[in-house]
């Protein structure tokens, strides 16, 4: 009886890979190679490695905008956005362009608060930005005067920065929020001294003629390999004050904010982007 069930069932196997391989479809015979697609090949990029100190290298398609030797892909950011007839962000004050005077040292890119903010020479749309930044050991302050930077999107829409290892805040102004809009999913903090790391993933936004979102800007973060925004729509600008407005824009830099409290500044170190 047992060579009999072993010998139906090899036979209802046979059968069923028959059957497979004989799908019918309006009497048209379907096989698997009908639905295989061999071409365009995918472009190969080579990824990057984790090195001792556990920073990820670039992978081989990056443009690398720091690797601890220099500020050569960065310059100084306007002061400040401007409002045009008391309401209207749609203009803004033209790039300093001066040079970024930011501390270079030991690998390492800390903030110069005097110095204001600075931003990519490049400008990008679509993008895939890996950035590592660390609060110093021994910070000063509390709430929003605790290690406060921020990487503004396209120059435009801004991903906190802020030592949130035990300080309480509001939400939607921690570190991983889109600031003043989205708090993030989970509090992935490291403590003080540490390096953390965000993989940003960002979709541009588009625009009709009327200058209203076609699309809106779109974003998925992740800190120390730990989701916090999950394709995250972002509704416009992100001012301290007031709600977000629609500012019609093409491609933009990528700045760092040199936020003017009187705690210790933040540091970085390998950063680098990929155009998607």
């Amino acid at each position: 009886m047992r060579i009999l069930l072993i010998i139906g069932a090899v036979c209802y196997a046979s059968l069923s890979v028959k059957a497979q391989k004989n799908i019918t479809k309006d009497s048209v015979r379907i096989t698997p190679e009908m639905t295989e697609r061999w071409e365009p090949k995918p472009v190969v990029v080579t990824p990057g490695t984790i090195t001792p100190d556990g920073r990820i290298t670039p992978p081989s398609d990056a443009i690398v905008l720091f690797d601890g030797s220099g500020l050569s892909e960065w310059e100084g950011a306007p002061d400040s956005k401007v409002l045009v007839k008391g309401k209207d962000l749609s203009k803004f004050v033209p790039s300093a362009g001066k040079d970024a005077v930011w501390t270079v040292s030991g690998g390492v890119l800390t903030v110069n608060k005097a110095a204001g903010d600075i931003q990519t020479k490049r400008t990008f749309g679509d993008f895939q930005l890996h950035i590592e930044w660390r609060i110093p050991e021994g910070i000063h302050g509390e709430g929003q005067m605790r290690g406060n930077s921020g990487i503004f999107l396209q120059d435009i829409y801004e991903l906190q920065i802020l030592d949130s290892y035990k300080n309480e805040t509001y939400v939607n102004g921690q570190a991983g929020s889109i600031y003043k809009q989205t708090a993030p999913v989970v509090n992935a903090m490291r403590k003080p001294g540490e390096w953390n790391v965000y993989d940003i993933i960002y979709t541009a936004p588009t625009f009709k003629k009327d200058g209203t979102y076609r699309t809106k800007p779109v974003v998925t973060v992740l800190q120390n390999g730990i989701l916090i925004q999950n394709s995250t729509v972002i509704m416009g600008t992100t001012p301290f004050i007031g709600l977000p407005q629609v500012v019609p824009h093409q491609e933009g830099p990528i700045r760092l904010q040199a936020h003017g409290d009187k705690s210790e500044p933040v540091s970085f170190r390998n950063i680098w982007i990929r155009e998607l």
